[in-house]
């Protein structure tokens, strides 16, 4: 009876040990530990792929713990993730459980952003904010997406020239294309014989050109030295010697305009001006009639015989 009870016992107890190694393994791969003390947080997201229980957690790249589970939150359709950390970790409620990228093949982990503020250490139950860091494949496929659309513009654009040329290049296009080509062939022709004649002439012309080129060098030297004549004359002697003749010519006119002097009065006083047109007039009548009748100023006369006075207002 003992040996049975002995056996029995070691059996409970083999399969006790197994039992607790288990929930150590099952605890292990988990990331939870039966003998360490650990903080139970909370994040919630909108998209969680490619994060999975277990998955480590970490702080400055540093492993502090793992991943409990990945479900549902009740009545909504976001994501509540559950991770286990290190019971040491002294940060601040406000800390940012990221979700980042943290291989090629795609793999997710949560990085903890650690803020330290003034707030409340974290404790087990707090809900962190939340964060997901584009990985690798997002950026590809954020630049892949606009290249992709202008990719396929260039197509469209590229299908439409093709069916355009297609339509283009019947027999009526292409015939009118080779008339085009000929008559471009035969301006180009044109233009060389033109040139060939340029040359021509030009060479023929050259001691003429050669001539006209030296003249105009003479040109520009006789203007040289007539620019420096200009410059070595005292222009401000000239300049003031104008002013002053102008100075003294509006001196003068401004008299005349006045009714100063013979000038002015002949151009102001009309009585001065008839008066000398008058005498002028008479002395014109006398010179004709001394030309005419000298005697009657000059009196010598074998007989006596007495000349008729002079009148001017006789008419001739």
């Amino acid at each position: 009876m003992n040996l049975k009870l002995t056996k029995e016992i070691k059996a409970a107890l083999f399969v006790l040990l197994g039992v607790f190694l288990f929930l150590i393994g099952f605890n292990f791969l988990n990331g939870t530990s039966l003998f360490k003390s650990e903080k139970n947080l909370y994040a919630i997201y909108d998209q969680v792929e490619g994060l999975q229980s277990g998955t480590t957690v970490t702080v400055n790249g540093l492993s502090v713990g793992k991943v409990s589970s990945i479900d549902f939150l009740p009545n909504s359709n976001r994501i509540l993730v559950k991770f286990t950390v290190r019971n040491d970790l002294n940060f601040s409620k406000n800390s940012i459980a990221e979700i980042y990228e943290s291989g090629l093949i795609g793999g997710k982990s949560i990085a903890i952003i650690p803020v330290l503020d003034r707030n409340r250490i974290l404790v087990s139950g707090d809900t962190l904010v939340s964060r997901t860091k584009p990985g690798l494949t997002d950026v590809v496929g954020s630049e892949i997406a606009p290249l992709q659309k202008k990719l396929e513009q260039i197509l469209i654009n590229v299908d439409t020239l093709v069916s355009s040329l297609n339509t283009v290049l019947d027999d009526k296009a292409q015939q009118g294309l080779n008339k085009a080509l000929s008559e471009v062939s035969v301006t180009v022709s044109n233009l060389n014989s033109i040139s060939n004649s340029l040359s021509k002439i030009l060479v023929s012309q050259e001691s003429n050109i050669n001539q006209t080129i030296n003249n105009f060098s003479e040109a520009s030297a006789n203007i040289n030295q007539i620019s420096d004549s200009l410059s070595k004359t005292d222009l401000k002697a000239l300049v003031s010697e104008i002013e002053n003749t102008a100075t003294t010519l509006n001196s003068i006119f401004k008299s005349i305009d006045s009714g100063e002097g013979t000038l002015g009065k002949l151009m102001k006083d009309d009585g001065l001006y008839n008066n000398l047109e008058a005498s002028t007039k008479e002395v014109k009548l006398l010179i004709k009639d001394l030309k005419e009748h000298p005697k009657r100023y000059v009196h010598f006369s074998l007989f006596g015989k007495k000349e008729t006075p002079y009148n001017s207002d006789k008419k001739n």
